[in-house]
This record gives C-alpha cells, sequence and structure tokens, in this order.
C-alpha cells in the first residue's frame, strides 16, 4: 500500500493515459522509463497506508502482511518464444561490489539493480510492494497480495533501482503460496538475482532485507536469521485468525479447515517460514531477503506487530526461496501452481491434545484411500510433530504432488500410522 509522503519529498502526478510507444530506456513524460505505467502515489480512493484487510493474528499479535528470486551458482539460458533469457546472475557479492565496500553495503551493491518498486492500481486504490527480477526479460517474483487487487482490469507498474519505469502484466498468482509472477514490458538485459538454498539457513545467519518500506525505495536493513521453520496463517480479506486454539471462524464444521492451505475464512498456510530481526515494514512484500553472499534465500511478507503499531518490532517472516522458485517455475510455464493434497477438512485438536483433528474425509482422495476418517487426530507427519490444524496443512504443502508420507494418528485413542501418497489439487 502506498507510503506516506515524507515532509519534503516529491509525489509524482498521476500520468495521462493513453497509448506510448517510447521503446525501452526512452524517457517517458519528461522523465527516465523503460516504457509507460501507472504512477506513483495515491489517486482519487486510495487505501489508507495500512488497512484491517492486511492483517492476522498470532498468539495475541497482529501478524500484518507487508505491502507497502533463476538457478544458484551460474548463468543459466531458457529459450521462450525463440528468445534467450538469463536466469540468474553467475556472481552474487563478489562480482556486484566495489574495492571499497565491504559487509552490507557490498550486498546492497549486489542486489539492489535486481530489487523492484511494485504500485498496483485498481478500483479498490493502490498497494505498493517490492519485487525481484528472476529472469532477464523482466520476469519478477513478489508477493499475491501486493498484485491481486489489480487483476482483471487494473494496472501495474514497476520502478528499478535506477529510477526508469515500465509497466507490467500478471504471468500468475498463487494465493495458497501468497506468490505471483510478474513481466515488465519492454525490457531486456535487466540483472536477475542468485538464488541461495534455504534449506541449508541456519539460526543465527547473517542477514540483508531490500525493499520500498512507506514507498522509500532501494532500503536496506540487516539482521540476523531468529528462527526457522515458521508456520504462517494469513487471513483472507476484513478477517483476522483468533487467538491460538480458537477454531477458524464458526458455523457447522467449526469453522473447519480444508487442507491445502485455505481456511474456511480464506485465510493461506505458508510452511517453513523464516523468522528474522532485520527490519522489515509495510511495502517490503515481495522483496528479498539476502545471505551474506549476497544469494537471496527469502521472500519478505508479513511482520508481527503489537498494539496500535503497525510497524516493525523486530519479527518478520520471509518465504523460503527453495518455496519460492518452484511456484515461479510453475506460474511462469503454466499461470498456475499445483500443490500436494491430502483430501481433509481440519480443525485443531481440543483441550490438552495436540494435533489435528479431521472433520471430514472427502471421497475419491488420499486421505479416503488410506482409510482416514472423520475424528481421527494427527499428530505426526515424517516423525515430525503436529501441533494443529496449521502445522498439517503447511506439512502437507511442504510437498509435491506424488511425494509419500508416513502420517501418525490417534483413533479412540490408539495409536496408528499409515503411508499415503500425496495428489494434487490440480492447480485450484
Amino acid at each position: 500500500m502506498p507510503g506516506q509522503p515524507v515532509p519534503g519529498q516529491q509525489v509524482p502526478g498521476q500520468q495521462v493515459p493513453g497509448p506510448h510507444d517510447r521503446p525501452y530506456g526512452q524517457a517517458a513524460f519528461g522523465e527516465q522509463g523503460y516504457g509507460p505505467g501507472p504512477a506513483y502515489g495515491p489517486g482519487p480512493g486510495g487505501h489508507p497506508w495500512w488497512t484491517t484487510k492486511r492483517k492476522v493474528a498470532a498468539g495475541g499479535l497482529a501478524l500484518a502482511l507487508i505491502l507497502g528470486g533463476g538457478v544458484a551458482g551460474g548463468a543459466v539460458a531458457a529459450v521462450i518464444g525463440g528468445s534467450s533469457s538469463t536466469y540468474a546472475s553467475p556472481t552474487a557479492v563478489k562480482g556486484a561490489s566495489n574495492r571499497s565496500a565491504t559487509g552490507v553495503a557490498a550486498i546492497a551493491q549486489a542486489v539492489q539493480p535486481s530489487t523492484v518498486s511494485i504500485t498496483a492500481t485498481s478500483q479498490q486504490g493502490q498497494d505498493e510492494g517490492t519485487g525481484v527480477i528472476i529472469r532477464s526479460d523482466g520476469m519478477i517474483l513478489t508477493n499475491n497480495h501486493v498484485v491481486a487487487d489489480a487483476q482483471g482490469g487494473g494496472q501495474i507498474s514497476v520502478k528499478f533501482s535506477d529510477g526508469k519505469k515500465a509497466s507490467a502484466q500478471i504471468v500468475g498468482t498463487d494465493p495458497a503460496t501468497d506468490l505471483a509472477v510478474i513481466k515488465a514490458e519492454g525490457v531486456s538485459g535487466l540483472k536477475p538475482v542468485t538464488f541461495g538454498n534455504s534449506d541449508q539457513l541456519q539460526v543465527g545467519d547473517p542477514v540483508v532485507a531490500i525493499g520500498s518500506p512507506l514507498g522509500l525505495e532501494g532500503s536496506v536493513t540487516s539482521g540476523i536469521i531468529s528462527a526457522l521453520h515458521r508456520t504462517l496463517t494469513e487471513s483472507g480479506d476484513q478477517q483476522q485468525q483468533q487467538p491460538p486454539g480458537f477454531p477458524f471462524g464458526g458455523g457447522q464444521n467449526q469453522g473447519g479447515q480444508n487442507q491445502g492451505g485455505q481456511n474456511s475464512s480464506g485465510g493461506t498456510a505458508i510452511a517453513d517460514a523464516i523468522q528474522t530481526d532485520a527490519a522489515i515494514n509495510p511495502g517490503n512484500s515481495g522483496g528479498p531477503l539476502v545471505n551474506a553472499s549476497g544469494q537471496v534465500i527469502g521472500i519478505n511478507t508479513a511482520i508481527l506487530t503489537s498494539g496500535n503499531s503497525n510497524g516493525n518490532i523486530g519479527v518478520g517472516f520471509a518465504i523460503p526461496i527453495d518455496t519460492a522458485k518452484q511456484v515461479a517455475d510453475q506460474l511462469i510455464k503454466t499461470g498456475k501452481a499445483t500443490h500436494a493434497y491430502l483430501g481433509v477438512t481440519l480443525s485443531d485438536a481440543e483441550g490438552d491434545q495436540q494435533g489435528a483433528l479431521v472433520v471430514s474425509v472427502q471421497s475419491g482422495t488420499p486421505a479416503a484411500s488410506s482409510g482416514l476418517k472423520e475424528g481421527d487426530i494427527v499428530t505426526q507427519v515424517d516423525g515430525k510433530a503436529i501441533d494443529g490444524a496449521d502445522d498439517l496443512s503447511a506439512a502437507i504443502r511442504g510437498h509435491s504432488p506424488g511425494d509419500k508420507i508416513s502420517l501418525t494418528y490417534l483413533r479412540n485413542g490408539e495409536k496408528h500410522t499409515v503411508n499415503i501418497t500425496l495428489g494434487s489439487n490440480g492447480g485450484t
């Protein structure tokens, strides 16, 4: 969402609609630009910089979506439509930094050219966020909640680190993982980010976050990885998740959560989130979380806030890049992403019992074939404890269709273990 103007800071006016045929790199409307696109700054009916739409609760605090990443190790080309596009820069910090830059400064110099600011304009107003260039022809990875409102008639503009702008189109979105890919138009020769491996991270590793908090493009903050394997649940529009132990929503199925990531109130479960104390704020959504080698290891997505404050309190979360790469590849190829599917509706187990309560089992699904029944309580997946419905949904989401898992559950107090081959939700 748009940040508030800083005193003395100029806010560009809105561009005049119409066809613009200026080639890549040619100035438009009296300023530098890669091509036409919606101007920055709030228009009529623009959102305030924060709304209840972008909040959920977690542990009594507010988990806020922070509205306003190629192949590691080498340059890889992919031919689409007869043209070759670089997928990842062959070097990270070493090749991009100058001789005087070290530490965070060197990381910033390496990654800022591959980071963009995004403005999505729709009938609801404007949302602002951040994105990372993942291909030299303009493919950009960001959060779904940054661009979702611009689907179906909205406009998207991206601003590069050199101040140039381009309009962009949505390639594909995946609300289930809160990821999206957009493509900047009329551009070429961009510098993609270098991807790291999120499965090699350790608590305490230094990290850097780059983005556009409150519309301040190219902001750089640093910190460490505070924790790994967090499970986040982001609520749907105008919804807030209740504190732990309180079932989602209400109604006949006690707010049961549909396995696959969507709960009954439209929420999204994100598995294996990276927790960091690097300062991220509204506008950082979709931006890179970077390791000490200048490799992107996460996509910044949400922060915990306290009281009436919507700003950083040192608890931020990023989607692991291994998940983001997998989803981005699918979105580029088909415009949608498929996910592993079990076929149950879930709620949290009640009382002192930890686990995910099976509210219902859909016929013809892997869950039904395995013999799972209503009332079973799932306590482990592949030996890892399941605390509730969110944990099970996230654990399944962390797999691919066709993967085999070991699932442990309680039925009438007796422990059972079954091997299940996960299905596919078909990208829906």
